[in-house]
């Protein structure tokens, strides 16, 4: 099962979109109702079978690129090029990361 942590600023239309679903399914998922209220710090389920690989990820405090990779089943190598990264031991929180293309 596959969770996302609210951030400030997020909507349930943007954290849809980058998962590759929509908002409707996640709101249906999470028991939520029109306007689909969210806010920081509230964990919502995604629906297992549509979710994709987010295009871009935020680094978070302890994250690696292989550990990125792994999470969603992607290559270091792509994910090393994508972002014209020499060395995979250095990413920093807070940088975005592209996944895919």
């Amino acid at each position: 099962m596959l969770k996302y942590t609210v951030r400030p600023g997020n909507t349930l239309y943007a954290i849809a979109q980058f998962f590759g679903t929509t908002a409707e399914k996640i709101a249906q998922k999470n028991g939520l109702n029109p306007p689909y209220t969210i806010y920081p710090g509230q964990v919502l389920e995604l629906p297992d079978e549509d979710t994709a690989s987010p295009r871009y990820y935020v680094v978070r405090p302890g994250d690696t690129i292989v550990g990125i990779a792994d999470r969603y089943g992607l290559e270091i190598d792509d994910i090393l090029a994508l972002n014209k990264l020499e060395n995979p031991n250095i990413i920093y929180p807070g940088q975005i990361i592209r996944l895919t293309k």
